[in-house]
Formats: C-alpha cells, sequence, structure tokens
C-alpha cells in the first residue's frame, strides 16, 4: 500500500487529450500526492515521456546538485535535458498540460497510454507502446526478468 507522499505507480491507463491538450492521470496515481507537488515531464531518448514524481525529482535533484560548475560536460547535460523538461502539478480534476513539444516528442496528439514503472510513469503514443508490449512479450519477458534479477 502506497504511503503518504509516495505514490506506486502500476497498471496500464490509456486516455485521450482534451480539447485543450491537458491528459487525465488515473486518481489512484494522483491519491498519494496534493495538489501542489511538483512532478517532473522529460523526453526519454526512447521515444516517450518519462513522468518524475516529487520522491524522484528530489533524487535527480541530488545528483544534479553535486555536479561541479567546473565540469562542462555536466553543465551542457544539464542545460541540454532540463531545456525539454517540464514541472507541473495537476489540477483540481487530475489533469495535466504538457508542452507541444513532449507531445511532439511521445508522437502523442489525441490518445495516449500511460504506463507504470513502481517508481514513475511512462506516456506513451498507442504505437509506440504496442512495440514495446511486443519487445518484452513471451520468452524476452522472462530472459529480461532473469537479467534483473527479479
Amino acid at each position: 500500500m502506497a504511503q503518504a507522499g509516495k505514490g506506486f505507480y502500476t497498471g496500464l491507463f490509456r486516455h485521450t487529450l482534451d480539447d485543450k491538450g491537458r491528459l487525465t492521470i488515473p486518481s489512484s496515481w494522483r491519491s498519494a500526492h496534493a495538489e501542489a507537488d511538483t512532478f517532473l515531464a522529460t523526453p526519454h531518448p526512447d521515444g516517450y515521456i518519462s513522468i518524475l514524481p516529487p520522491s524522484e525529482v528530489e533524487k535527480l535533484h541530488e545528483k544534479i546538485s553535486a555536479m561541479k560548475l567546473s565540469d562542462a560536460a555536466a553543465q551542457a547535460f544539464t542545460a541540454r535535458f532540463f531545456s525539454q523538461t517540464q514541472t507541473f502539478s495537476f489540477d483540481k480534476s487530475g489533469r495535466i498540460g504538457l508542452t507541444p513539444e513532449l507531445w511532439k516528442h511521445a508522437g502523442v496528439a489525441k490518445d495516449a497510454v500511460l504506463v507504470g514503472s513502481l517508481t514513475k510513469f511512462n506516456i506513451y503514443n498507442p504505437a509506440r507502446w504496442e512495440q514495446e508490449e511486443a519487445r518484452t512479450a513471451g520468452e524476452n519477458f522472462g530472459d529480461l526478468m532473469r537479467r534483473l534479477d527479479i
């Protein structure tokens, strides 16, 4: 069971963007968070949007804070990474509105698939999610579990 402020993101949900480009987040994923909690949306290199809840944002903050200002590569990475991200909170109806660039990165025009991964969740376009399901199906999924020692 989730503790206050510590959400567990499990399951798969199919939703549609509303006319204003907002997406409703499942109530079970919102229940551990206050309306004012800050989440981070970032484009994942594999073509979806990764959503980091406050606890994961804090871990990322610690890592970024530890980077030296004199480390040019680290500073270039953080500038590039955070120029593409967006912070947000849920509105009173549990919706989020992300930038057009984030939706475009994931190929989400109207329909979206929200996929839990326990400590965070991801937003895919339906076709991209089907590819991911196929890639991890059957024997391949078992191989992944063994490799990850689950």
